[in-house]
C-alpha cells in the first residue's frame, strides 16, 4: 500500500466527494489545491500550490508515492485558462512527477475525450479519441501525456475517464454515465496498486443499464462497481436540443456547433453524401 498519496484539486467537487473514502487507504493524504479544502483529517495535510507553475508543482509533489490528479478546468470554453489548467497544469504535474521519481499518477479523464461518438454505439478506450469541446480536447492530452511519460520515465498511469461524478444522476443522460464516489474511489485504488497499469485508460462508469462504453479492461483489473445509477436518480425537469441528444457528450457538444448533424464511420469517412457540407 502507498504511504504518501497526493491528491490535486482536493477542494474541488470530485476530490471532497473521494477524500473521506480514500482516508482509510493511505497512511496520508497530502491535499494539493489553491483553496484550502475544508475540515481536514488526522491523516491529512494542505499544500498551497499552483501547478501552472512547475517549482510550485515540484516542491508540492516531494516525497509523494502517487498521485491523484483532479486539478483543471471542469468546463468552459475559454481556451486560454483550459491551456493553463488542464494543458500546462497537466504536463508540470508529470514533469513534477518525473522529477520526485513518482511512481504512479491516476489521471482524471473525462467521458468528454469521446464525446463526438453517437449514443446508442458502444465505445473502447481503444477506439480513437473523438473530444466534443476545448476541455474534452484537454483531456485527450493528459491521457498522451500519461502515455509519454511511462515511456520515457516508467510513470504508471490510470486515466479514468470519468462520465457524471455527481452526487446523484439528474437526467437521463446522467444515468448512462453516473459514476457513485465509492465506485470512482475503488478505479482510483486500482491505479494506485494494480501491478500491471502501464499508460492504461478505462470509463469511469457504474452498473449501468445503459451501454455505452466498453468497459471490460476496468473489470479485468478488478473493478466491480457496487451501485446502479437508476437506483439514486433524481430526474431534474431540462430538455437537451438535437445536437446534444444525438451524441454521447450532451451539452458539451453543442459548443460552437453550427447545428448540422454529422456523422463518419470508424475509418473517418462520411457515413453518407447528404452529411457532407
Amino acid at each position: 500500500m502507498m504511504k504518501r498519496v497526493a491528491v490535486t484539486g482536493a477542494a474541488g467537487r470530485v476530490g471532497t466527494l473521494l477524500r473521506p473514502l480514500l482516508r482509510s487507504h493511505f497512511e496520508h493524504l497530502s491535499l494539493i489545491d489553491l483553496q484550502e479544502p475544508d475540515e481536514l483529517g488526522e491523516n491529512e495535510n494542505f499544500v498551497r500550490a499552483d501547478f501552472t507553475k512547475l517549482d510550485e508543482a515540484t516542491a508540492a509533489l516531494k516525497d509523494i508515492d502517487g498521485v491523484i490528479h483532479l486539478a483543471g478546468i471542469a468546463s468552459g470554453t475559454d481556451m486560454n485558462a483550459i491551456l493553463h489548467a488542464n494543458v500546462l497544469g497537466t504536463y508540470n504535474l508529470y514533469e513534477a512527477a518525473r522529477i520526485n521519481k513518482v511512481q504512479r499518477v491516476v489521471y482524471a479523464s473525462s467521458n468528454h475525450a469521446t464525446g463526438f461518438y453517437p449514443r446508442g454505439q458502444l465505445v473502447s478506450p481503444l477506439d480513437p479519441m473523438r473530444p466534443d469541446s476545448p476541455y474534452g480536447l484537454s483531456k485527450c492530452w493528459g491521457e498522451l501525456v500519461a502515455g509519454l511519460y511511462y515511456d520515457t520515465s516508467g510513470i504508471r498511469s490510470l486515466s479514468i475517464r470519468i462520465g457524471n461524478a455527481g452526487t446523484y444522476p439528474n437526467s437521463e443522460r446522467s444515468i448512462a454515465i453516473w459514476i457513485s464516489a465509492r465506485d470512482l474511489a475503488q478505479l482510483v485504488r486500482i491505479g494506485l496498486s494494480h501491478p500491471l497499469i502501464a499508460a492504461t485508460v478505462v470509463y469511469g462508469v457504474s452498473d449501468t443499464e445503459e451501454k455505452w462504453w466498453e468497459n471490460d479492461l476496468a473489470t479485468r483489473l478488478g473493478y466491480q462497481p457496487q451501485d446502479r445509477p437508476r437506483d439514486h436518480a433524481l430526474i431534474e425537469e431540462g430538455s437537451e436540443g438535437p445536437v446534444a441528444l444525438a451524441f454521447q457528450g450532451g451539452g458539451f457538444c453543442e459548443i460552437n456547433h453550427d447545428g448540422t448533424i454529422r456523422m463518419r464511420d470508424a475509418d473517418g469517412l462520411a457515413k453518407s453524401p447528404e452529411t457532407v457540407e
